[in-house]
């Protein structure tokens, strides 16, 4: 019987493949065409691993047939290459991060052949490369330029020991992922895309795209929109309100306590009058030390600090109740202060049972001695509420009190914040504004694009956790493109999100110098018929390319 060599036919095939261009892509637009796109890999150090396998191998399968059945078939690849897993291998090893992207990329390249996916080989593209991010920055200049990026203050999570700022998943339990060391959280000047302004869109896009469930619900949880009022409470003896959102508001006159974000403003405005301030900064301190999820998790003991000097107006029934700060209120999520309602939540009960602090029953139902009522039923100590047994009639009831007394309004509030568009690492998109001190921010002109990466022997991050671009005095420092006075550039770099924000658009017409793709290509190819990715990476990346898609 003869012994055949796998090896040898792979080889002779596979070289085949690429001598006939068996499987590029044709630009005869007037054939039926198939769009079939892969979540494009990381090229780690590692190579290919088996979910790359699995999620190629389907959808493989599908592009193969629909060259059979006469199809046009766009089956494209390439390489997410920016980011921090190659720069942290970089400053392991020492190797330059361009050569590390450089070899991994030559290394999954060769293993995707081995296998022998029918990938159009002539439209690889790679997230690094300048033809590349010139469009990224490009796209990035023009949400700018509609009001889409802005600069602002918020708390990090930072590691002195690697000068870095670090993601909540790299800091579980306070601690680096990397050193071990214990994070704190600093204040830094974060750069946004206002991906809320897009969100009603991103909702209503998900009724026209074809789907799974579980992924629309999954976005839709994401985005997290909800209803309800924003409310002032006045301070006492102070020309200050305190602005909370609730989805509750028919439960106002449960309200017994309020809390507020241990680094909330008003604290240091107003620390002259809070006779315990030495104990809410000593608890502002510990904070500091746990990370987002930590701070936020329900299954935790409660703690907190009561403000000694501030004190709250309940607007719907005119009483005083106290003001506590506590880890579970975050600035950056809603207002950074928020309403309790200790009968009905359960978070505000274990709260409120801790602290001494009065349990008023609002909607009859449950057992408030023994736990809180989350439930519907009767509204109850409520005044113009009472007897009401349907929610919404209870809620709008109440709008309608709270703008007669013009202390509040209907609202609408998103789970989902801006996107936090920044990294102070090199391995990453320079961000292309210039800082005048005349004109403020200014974009880079589109003729000056790309604004290139410079190269660098040193690309640790630097003290403070600024970017390594920042030691860099030939980069800095420029003219301002709009005054021609001395400016200097922006150090900062894109998060690795960007270059796979709008990658399916450029397999479109790759190679094209003049237009990002044109719109031929474009209309053409789009839109993408078949998408496989990963489901525990897929709904952030689909929010986020969604996003770019639908501003574009």
């Amino acid at each position: 019987m003869k012994e055949y060599n796998f090896s040898a036919i792979e080889s002779k095939w596979q070289k085949y493949w690429d001598d006939h261009k068996t499987f590029e892509a044709s630009n005869d637009f007037s054939k039926k065409k198939f769009y079939g796109l892969v979540e494009f890999p990381y090229p780690s150090g590692h190579g290919m691993h088996v979910g790359h396998i699995k999620a190629y191998s389907g959808l493989e399968v599908v592009s193969r047939k629909r060259r059979m059945q006469g199809y046009n078939v766009l089956f494209p690849i390439g390489f997410d290459a920016y980011g921090l897993p190659t720069e942290n291998t970089a400053i392991k090893t020492g190797v330059h991060p361009r050569k590390v992207t450089d070899d991994n990329i030559k290394k999954f390249t060769g293993q995707l052949k081995r296998v022998g996916f029918s990938f159009d080989w002539s439209r690889v593209i790679d997230t690094t490369d300048e033809n590349y991010y010139k469009w990224t920055q490009w796209i990035f200049l023009k949400m700018f330029e509609n009001g889409l990026v802005f600069r602002d203050k918020t708390l990090v999570n930072y590691c002195p020991s690697c000068k870095v700022v670090l993601s909540n998943e790299d800091s579980q339990g306070g601690h680096c992922d990397v050193c071990h060391s214990e994070i704190v959280q600093k204040t830094k000047e974060v750069w946004y895309l206002r991906i809320t302004e897009y969100a009603d869109k991103l909702l209503q896009g998900l009724e026209e795209v074809d789907y799974l469930p579980n992924i629309k619900l999954q976005q839709q949880n994401w985005i997290g929109k909800s209803t309800g009022a924003f409310v002032n409470f006045k301070i006492k003896e102070q020309d200050e309100q305190l602005k909370i959102y609730t989805t509750r508001p028919d439960t106002l006159y449960g309200v017994t306590f309020m809390v507020i974000a241990p680094e909330h403003p008003i604290i240091q405005k107003y620390r002259n009058s809070i006779a315990n301030i030495a104990d809410l900064d000593a608890y502002k301190t510990e904070c500091a030390k746990k990370s987002e999820f930590e701070r936020t998790q329900l299954v935790k003991d409660k703690t907190g600090v009561k403000i000694d000097g501030l004190t709250a107006i309940n607007p719907i029934t005119g009483k005083e109740i106290p003001i506590y700060i506590s880890d579970y209120v975050m600035m950056g999520y809603g207002t950074g202060a928020i309403m309790a309602v200790p009968a009905h939540d359960t978070r505000d009960y274990d709260f409120a049972k801790k602290f001494g602090i009065d349990i008023i029953e609002v909607i009859k139902g449950g057992d408030i001695s023994k736990e809180a009522y989350t439930g519907d039923g009767e509204m109850v100590n409520s005044g113009e509420l009472n007897g009401i047994t349907n929610k919404k009639e209870a809620i709008q009831k109440m709008l309608t009190v709270l703008e007669k007394l013009g202390c509040g309004e209907k609202g609408v509030q998103y789970k989902m914040k801006d996107w936090a568009f920044n990294r102070q690492r090199y391995w990453g998109e320079p961000i292309p504004i210039v800082h005048c001190p005349h004109c403020g921010m200014v974009a880079v002109p589109y003729d000056e694009l790309p604004l290139k990466l410079p190269p660098v022997e040193n690309f640790e991050p630097g003290t403070d956790g600024e970017s390594p671009l920042a030691k860099i005095d030939s980069f800095v420092h420029c003219k301002c493109p709009k005054c021609g006075c001395d400016a200097k550039r922006e150090t900062d770099t894109m998060p690795q999100w960007a270059g796979s924000s709008w990658y399916f658009l450029r397999y479109c017409d790759p190679n094209n110098n003049d237009e990002f793709a044109s719109q031929e290509a474009l209309k053409y190819w789009m839109p993408v018929d078949w998408y496989n990715g990963g489901m525990e990476h897929v709904t952030r990346h689909m929010i986020y390319s969604r996003f770019w898609h639908k501003f574009l």
